[in-house]
């Protein structure tokens, strides 16, 4: 796969032609890796389509000259309430990799969240958005291997530790199955831990599943803030019931259902959000993800109640066609397509986004 640099990305309307167009780029196997979903997809189809079940309620005759979209997660200044989603292994996109996604969010006002999973390490991604990194974490059967990564992340500036709890094992993404992805033999994924051989070498996915701590519970959170000061965000979140002990356990709550890739059938982020919003009753910060692919789709996820939203394939997709350019053209586009159906609503800033400006279909 090489990506065409001197693409003309404008010729591009919206994500979905963004992404008709990465598949063309990127090999079957690499698009089917990050496309996919788990079983039937039922999950994955719904977290795009039911954003188009809410209908908005926009006010007329406001004074829509000035449109300020920005607001802050945990501190950190967003132009817009975008950040990037962790996701596996970049380079399989674009030999800048990470770095290049980082480097497109730092450069557009926006976060970088690294997967484990990245071909760079944390610390040249850092390098690429100071002040602008969040760090994903798994919990591994081996914490000594997980506090490494966390002391990692904490001094290479990381803000924030996301810690993704949906994953206990590796969802059936039938997808892969059929067409697996090709790793390289000798592929370092630099952040997943030590192998048994004394090497950062990644034969195959089976062996990072083989890393998971599937008897994970709440009670390691507070194993887990003994290893930083750093904020906690618990991101695969999807009932009110946890989203109360995420609260009380003093950790920030990431709704997601890991673009479908996981458990199908569960609920999407977006379904589960307003429980979720009035559980946390303020408390923490809520995010979401999943399905995100229109500026209204964020318009009414902040009306609901999320601080920002993530997006992941669609900034695979443009890192596909054009590296760093293709990331900013795509939240570029997120972020006109927000600031015009904030105008259209009328409404002038974040805050004014309420639950009054939408209505269930």
């Amino acid at each position: 796969m090489t990506p065409n640099l001197t693409r003309n990305l404008s010729q591009y309307l919206n994500l979905q032609e963004l992404e008709a167009a990465a598949a063309e780029v990127l090999s079957p196997a690499a698009f089917a890796y990050y496309s996919g979903g788990a079983n039937d997809e039922h999950t994955l189809r719904e977290n795009r389509d039911g954003y188009a079940q809410i209908k908005l309620r926009p006010r007329m005759l406001v004074d829509v000259s000035n449109i300020d979209t920005g607001t802050s997660v945990l501190g950190v200044p967003l132009a817009f309430p975008l950040g990037i989603a962790p996701c596996a292994m970049h380079g399989l996109c674009h030999p800048d990799a990470e770095v290049a996604t980082a480097r497109a969010a730092a450069g557009m006002g926006s976060l970088m969240t690294l997967s484990t999973m990245s071909h760079r390490t944390i610390e040249d991604v850092s390098q690429a958005a100071p002040g602008r990194l969040w760090f994903q974490l798994y919990v591994y059967k081996d914490r000594d291997i997980s506090r490494a990564l966390i002391q990692r992340a904490e001094a290479a500036g990381a803000r924030a530790l996301v810690v993704t709890v949906d994953a206990p094992a590796l969802g059936r993404r039938e997808a892969i199955i059929k067409t697996p992805v090709h790793i390289e033999p000798g592929t370092i994924l630099p952040n997943i831990g030590l192998r048994r051989a004394g090497s950062e070498h990644l034969d195959d996915l089976q062996y990072f599943d083989s890393l998971l701590d599937p008897a994970l519970t709440w009670h390691d959170l507070a194993w887990l803030r003994e290893q930083t000061t750093l904020p906690i965000v618990l991101k695969g979140l999807l009932t009110h019931e946890d989203a109360t002990l995420a609260a009380q356990h003093g950790c920030h709550v990431w709704a997601s259902n890991h673009g479908g890739r996981q458990l199908d059938t569960a609920v999407t982020a977006l379904d589960a959000l307003p429980e979720i919003v009035e559980a946390v009753d303020g408390k923490v910060e809520v995010y979401l993800d999943g399905g995100i692919n229109r500026g209204t789709d964020i318009l009414k996820a902040v009306a609901l109640g999320a601080k920002a939203v993530f997006i992941a394939r669609a900034a695979l997709y443009g890192l596909a066609l054009a590296g760093e350019e293709g990331v900013r053209y795509t939240l570029q586009l997120l972020q006109d397509e927000f600031r015009l159906a904030m105008m259209l609503s009328g409404k002038t800033r974040v805050s004014e986004l309420g639950p009054e400006l939408l209505k269930r279909a």
